[in-house]
């Protein structure tokens, strides 16, 4: 597992480019048949990342549960979202099966002892994106398919960022303990995934970005707001932002992103909005 201590602002305006990408970016979470996860302190969010093709494969594989987290299993005081980007696929969760197509979501509560991934297709795998954030109580282990999340139209093509954000694990859908996760799609034409800018001094934030059309890219916009960067993100890679920390990104084609939060609430509007003209 990988660990990613937290950074605070102050630090973060010395980063060269390559230090900032070594503490923000995640890169090559699907792997045949392993569960690859990078452990955050900010928020103590986990990202995973499973491509099943010949095996099934457990969300403990290669994973030392006592020492990673101190427990006995992933999820005995965690909770789990999932999103299949790849071919279809299914989950197991402490036995019952759910069948995952492309952008379908599970929510899986604390306390669920045993969750294992498979692809319908070697051929075409499928590729499960995962979040998980500490949990207190347990919830419903919960399907949602992309048909079934709650839309929100958004943004204009005036300022390039007409988008749809699908709720998926959002109060307005399911209850959860503290996670958030949705999936955000650009139109066509549209390249920018929010702006102005905001922050959400209550909550962290990760981002992945898939989507992106080879030879594409999506300039991920992070840092305060009068002193920003950047980091280059290609297909199918993640970003860390944490809560001083602007996110906002624009490509170079459309592309779609799935967004997740954990901290102190669960409003989705609770943000800090920073007016473009004054950003630096």
């Amino acid at each position: 597992m990988d660990i990613r201590y937290s950074t605070n602002q102050r630090d973060f305006k010395r980063y060269t480019t390559e230090e900032t990408r070594r503490e923000f970016l995640i890169q090559n979470l699907y792997q045949p048949d392993t569960v690859q996860a990078v452990y955050s302190h900010v928020d103590r969010m986990v990202t995973f990342g499973c491509m099943p093709v010949d095996e099934a494969v457990p969300l403990d594989k290669g994973i030392a549960c006592m020492k990673s987290f101190g427990t006995n299993y992933v999820l005995e005081r965690r909770e789990l979202g999932i999103f299949n980007i790849g071919g279809a696929g299914s989950v197991e969760a402490d036995g019952v099966r759910y069948q995952l197509g492309f952008q379908d979501c599970l929510y899986v509560s604390q306390g669920t002892r045993e969750v294992v991934f498979r692809s319908a297709d070697p051929a075409r795998p499928a590729k499960f994106y995962m979040v998980s954030a500490p949990a207190h109580k347990a919830c419903k282990t919960t399907f949602i398919s992309i048909a079934d999340a709650k839309k929100k139209p958004v943004g204009d093509t005036a300022t390039a960022n007409k988008r749809v954000i699908n709720q998926f694990i959002h109060p307005d859908v399911l209850e959860t303990c503290q996670l958030s996760m949705g999936l955000t799609q650009l139109e066509p034409g549209n390249v920018w995934n929010t702006m102005p800018a905001h922050t959400h001094e209550r909550r962290m934030e990760i981002y992945t970005y898939f989507g992106i059309p080879e030879g594409q890219a999506v300039f991920h916009m992070m840092g305060e707001g009068q002193e920003t960067r950047h980091i280059l993100v290609h297909n199918e890679e993640a970003v860390i932002s944490p809560s001083w920390s602007i996110h906002s990104g624009c490509g170079t084609s459309a592309y779609t992103f799935i967004w997740a939060m954990g901290g102190e609430n669960q409003t989705f509007d609770d943000m800090d909005h920073i007016a473009i003209g004054d950003l630096r």
